[in-house]
């Protein structure tokens, strides 16, 4: 007769995230907005419509067989635009969240294993940073001017200059989470036997860090990355949404809810659409992580 122990743990960890409804729900509904935003050339090419051209005749238009959800203010077609800025917002929250928990990352494992000085030192690095007010911080370095850098003025006004200014900015702001779980995980794994019989057979410390002690801390990391992504498609859209992000005619979420907040009482749906969208993400996103959490603690199961 089979049982859990010659069960893998991560089929047991399936397992009971299928449990966890609200998680397995969200899992679904964020697959289904991936194929979404990721039909976005696909329904281009089937409407015959260009989203980066305008056409001010159009604008407004009620939605119909050309225009499903009918036009923006500037007459392109808002499914279209609503599926680039999806791709767009979700792009910025995976990217930004791998780098910042990247950084994260080593410095808290490089703390918690050096301890002493250096610890204490990247400890209170981290904690000024956590003291720092967050947004008006993100509004800051979103309002630098990019060609006082070194960059040329036609990058600095172009969307890619907007996509990668909110990826580095909200990585630069957003990791001190993740850094101070991975050093109270090192802290705990460090004292462990096998990793003192490492350090007693002559493994170096970065030997030790990469095959010993990351792969331990994996668990409680991967429920924390999961819930970081929704907040930095918040950031992202809050950053947009001031006219700090994502400058158009590129669309994401955040500048189109902003493009259409003076519309609201003429045209609401073009400040529903995004608005809705970003919400629905950010609470399968936290779900989702929830669900995950429930997985990996083995006191839920049952």
């Amino acid at each position: 007769m089979r049982t859990d122990r010659a069960v893998s743990p991560w089929l047991l960890r399936w397992r009971r995230f299928r449990r966890h409804r609200a998680g397995m729900g969200s899992l679904i509904v964020l697959l289904l907005l991936v194929l979404f935003v990721a039909s976005a050339a696909p329904v281009a090419w089937w409407l015959s419509v260009d989203p980066y051209e305008t056409d001010l005749l159009s604008q407004y238009a009620p939605p119909s067989a050309a225009h499903p959800l009918g036009t923006d203010d500037a007459g392109r077609d808002e499914l279209v635009r609503l599926m680039l800025g999806g791709q767009i917002s979700l792009l910025v929250g995976v990217l930004a969240t791998a780098v910042g928990s990247a950084i994260g990352l080593t410095i808290g494992v490089i703390s918690g294993y050096f301890g002493r000085r250096l610890d204490a030192v990247l400890m209170r690095f981290t904690d000024g940073m956590i003291a720092l007010p967050l947004l008006p911080l993100l509004i800051v370095l979103g309002a630098l001017d990019l060609t006082k850098l070194g960059f040329s003025a036609e990058f600095a006004h172009s969307g890619a200059a907007g996509f990668w200014r909110v990826v580095v900015i909200v990585a630069l702001v957003d990791w001190t989470g993740i850094a101070r779980l991975t050093r109270a995980a090192t802290l705990a794994l460090k004292e462990r036997d096998y990793v003192r019989s490492a350090r007693a057979s002559g493994g170096r410390p970065a030997y030790i860090m990469t095959a010993h002690i990351l792969p331990n801390v994996a668990t409680p990391l991967i429920v924390a990355v999961t819930l970081t992504v929704g907040r930095v498609i918040l950031f992202e859209s809050v950053l947009s949404f001031l006219g700090f992000g994502i400058v158009a005619p590129t669309p994401s979420w955040g500048n189109m809810l902003n493009n259409a907040q003076e519309l609201v009482t003429t045209a609401p749906a073009l400040a529903i659409y995004p608005g809705l969208l970003i919400f629905i993400t950010v609470i399968a996103v936290n779900f989702l992580g929830d669900g995950l959490q429930h997985a990996f603690d083995p006191r839920s199961e049952r």
